[in-house]
């Protein structure tokens, strides 16, 4: 996770999610001054209605794009004054008080952004129109380094020998985004808006070069500066934005490659406050106004740095959190919110942090390529008893592509997130009729333990294929062909990495196996066992191997087959 605690995990030192030490906790109220006066703060100002507004729900596209208004259309979603853009007038006789700046206005909320002093905050609560007003930075910018932040690896550029995904093959089998794409649903008409801390990279790698050259980035904003400019900061927003769509054949394909994109900053890394949660809140608004269709979210909340007010278990009851009150309302006018977990598993914290607990969005565990569940994965269920995390997808050790352009691998629900968010995007493609919340139950009814969902990956891993057949009965998607018989590989060979997969046959699948590699001279070199599993490759573990020729020697218990492999 980014700032607000990158959801990335810490088994890499990195916890993808974006998530400061800080998550959001209930903000602090304004009616505390701060005690410097004169220091310049962020606030959100609560207006006590939307009176004298000279929009209607009548005319919606006085506010929202003719897209918003078909999403809302599609899914039978009425406009409501929630809707509607505050009242002018306020605005203007907000922005008439001395001192005060502002920076944004909430729909949603009837609320604005705005920084001032404790002394003009004061003036401000005094006008007759203000609800209330909520302090959303306390301390003086910080230069922490953000949770969540990618480990240092060496960052080298290596083309993928498996099919055309390259190492991002196993993250898309598994929730069957490979056979979504041969279906012909690769995110072609979807939007998709990334919220994460920066996306540097995105502009030059040649992996996100089919966004711009088919004219798929339809826009960016930095919620954090009030610009344009995204192509910088943390590259958490990159590894996250890579999961769903980088699309180099050969070199990594991600789960949506074909998507239109938004992208926005809503992080600020260097420091974590409750100010991140309202960025996230006009990101949404944005992305609801443009139509956006899902929303991806790789960052969470929970304790922030001091003197902000911590959140505490009891808050994740979907109501308390500012961000998971505005992840709320996303879902409410129909777009599907996938949103990362958090990474607190191994922690003091252990459960979901905010937007994740928030009611009807998409919020996604981490599991390793065996569907075994991260230890660092947070934990359900909501502090009023929901199921949350609703599926998981691998967030251990999944491959992502840096701003540099290369391939690397990273830990944290972040990234389970994403690879998720992409097959939503194909899913909702392939059934244009569905609801938001009827892609989710379709895809929770294809989870692996859909009939038995626990606090750990709630329903389990989705499929495309199972999800598109439940939601088609009649029609289910054509079986493919029987495939050849399919013997045991090793790949990628040769390889420069020691980073080695087995390919399994149906024979040495749901079986234990035992593996050991031999040298050139017969020596023994490494000798792994691996459990039964459905998957179709499974990561060897040889250690650092020397160049040569190396054998590899496969047992299922019944019979045995010779690999032979080369390093170089």
């Amino acid at each position: 996770m980014v700032s607000s605690r990158l959801l990335l995990t810490a088994a890499l030192s990195c916890s993808a999610v974006l998530t400061h030490a800080a998550a959001p906790g209930p903000l602090l109220q304004a009616g505390t001054p701060a005690k410097t006066a004169g220091t310049i703060r962020k606030h959100l100002i609560y207006f006590k209605d939307k009176a004298g507004t000279p929009f209607t729900v009548t005319n919606p596209q006085a506010f929202l794009s003719a897209r918003a208004i078909q999403r809302r259309q599609r899914q039978n979603i009425a406009v409501l004054p929630r809707d509607l853009p505050v009242s002018p007038a306020y605005v203007q006789q907000l922005k008439a008080v001395s001192g005060v700046q502002l920076w944004y206005t909430s729909r949603w909320f009837n609320a604005a952004v705005v920084a001032c002093d404790s002394a003009t905050l004061q003036q401000v609560q005094a006008l007759s129109f203000i609800r209330s007003a909520q302090t959303l930075n306390r301390g003086l910018p910080g230069t922490r380094k953000p949770k969540g932040e990618d480990p240092d690896e060496p960052q080298v550029l290596e083309r993928g020998t498996r099919s055309q995904y390259g190492k991002a093959y196993t993250q898309a089998q598994m929730i069957g985004a490979v056979q979504m794409h041969d279906a012909g649903y690769r995110g072609e008409g979807m939007q998709i808006a990334v919220f994460d801390a920066g996306f540097p990279g995105v502009n030059t790698a040649s992996a996100f070069a089919s966004i711009f050259s088919e004219q798929r980035l339809a826009s960016t904003f930095n919620v954090v500066s009030k610009s344009t400019q995204v192509f910088t900061s943390n590259s958490h927003g990159t590894h996250c934005l890579s999961a769903i769509g980088a699309n180099q054949s050969g070199l990594y394909i991600g789960t949506a490659p074909k998507a239109t994109f938004r992208l926005y900053i809503t992080e600020d890394v260097a420091s974590e406050h409750p100010i991140e949660e309202a960025n996230w809140l006009i990101a949404a608004e944005k992305a609801d106004s443009a139509g956006v269709d899902i929303i991806s979210s790789s960052l969470g909340y929970s304790t922030f740095d001091f003197p902000s007010i911590d959140y505490t278990y009891a808050n994740m009851n979907g109501r308390t959190a500012l961000s998971t009150r505005a992840a709320t309302v996303a879902a409410r006018v129909g777009m599907v919110v996938v949103s990362a977990a958090g990474n607190e598993g191994n922690g003091n914290w252990r459960y979901i942090t905010a937007p994740a607990d928030a009611d009807s969005i998409l919020t996604v565990g981490a599991t390793d390529s065996l569907s075994v569940v991260a230890g660092f994965s947070s934990r359900g269920p909501t502090a009023d008893g929901r199921i949350k995390p609703n599926v998981g997808a691998m967030g251990v050790q999944t491959a992502i592509v840096s701003p540099s352009g290369a391939v690397t691998r990273g830990n944290g629900t972040s990234y389970a997130c994403p690879v998720t968010a992409g097959m939503v995007a194909g899913f909702w493609q392939a059934n244009p009729t569905l609801t938001a919340q009827q892609v989710i139950s379709f895809l929770q009814r294809s989870g692996t333990r859909a009939t038995a969902p626990n606090d750990e990956t709630g329903y389990g891993i989705p499929n495309f294929v199972r999800a598109y057949n439940l939601a088609n009965p009649n029609v289910p998607l054509a079986a493919a062909p029987p495939a050849p018989r399919q013997d045991l590989l090793i790949y990628p060979n040769p390889s420069k990495e020691d980073e080695l997969y087995l390919q399994l046959a149906v024979d040495f699948q749901a079986v234990p196996l035992q593996v050991r590699i031999y040298d050139a001279r017969g020596g023994l070199v490494s000798e792994q066992r691996v459990g039964p599993t459905s998957s179709a490759a499974v990561r060897l573990q040889p250690g650092v191997l020397g160049k040569g020729v190396y054998t590899c020697r496969i047992s299922n218990g019944r019979e045995q087959r010779v690999v032979r492999f080369v390093k170089l």
